[in-house]
């Protein structure tokens, strides 16, 4: 007997509708649908709660292959997921090409170092470029750490390829205009996302 088929009857013996079963198993009327049609298999979490809810062990419940086989798929989702939150937070971090001091700025005679808010001695042009790419970079930041709640797959690579496509940008322009230590910090801030992106790719992302 198939997982789908254990759960009806499991179900169907105590007399529940598939909303009681949601509710007392703490999930949505769907997803205990979308089980008993043998569409999906729920999580571990929800495999050891419908083991613990009808009193059976979760060997009864599937092969040991299979709960190996949802172990790893979960295993993948989780790590994706990581490597979404924390491409977020690299996006986020670029503020600092804004508030720390990495353009060169004369003051008082001497060439000292000042942050974007400071900086005068580029054409007006070349700041507002900065100001566009840095904060849209931020921006993307904020939303890929949202998403990670829905996991949209789609928007997640939408979302991925605005990220890696302005980093890259702003590396080509800070290279343009010779700004020799924000061009190492947007650098290394790209360096890290496509290590996070080659480690969400191994995980069949």
């Amino acid at each position: 007997m198939e997982f789908h088929e254990k759960l009806q009857e499991l179900r169907k013996n105590r007399g529940l509708t598939q909303e009681e079963l949601a509710e007392a198993l703490y999930v949505s009327r769907t997803a205990i649908s979308k089980w008993e049609s043998g569409r999906g298999y729920p999580s571990i979490d929800s495999l050891k709660e419908i083991s613990n809810y009808f009193s059976v062990t979760i060997d009864d419940l599937l092969s040991g292959e299979k709960v190996l086989s949802i172990a790893e798929k979960e295993n993948k989702s989780n790590i994706r997921s990581m490597c979404d939150l924390l491409f977020g937070i690299v996006d986020i971090f670029s503020f600092i090409l804004i508030v720390l001091p990495f353009y060169p700025n004369t003051i008082d005679g001497y060439i000292g170092s000042v942050n974007l808010f400071a900086y005068t001695e580029t054409s007006s042009t070349n700041r507002l470029i900065y100001w566009l790419l840095f904060v849209s970079l931020i921006v993307t930041g904020i939303v890929k750490i949202l998403l990670t709640k829905f996991r949209p797959e789609k928007k997640h690579k939408i979302s991925t390829d605005i990220s890696m496509g302005l980093n890259i940008a702003i590396v080509l322009f800070l290279a343009m205009t010779r700004e020799a230590y924000a061009i190492t910090v947007a650098f290394l801030l790209l360096v890290i996302k496509g290590i996070l992106l080659l480690k969400y790719v191994k995980t069949g992302g």
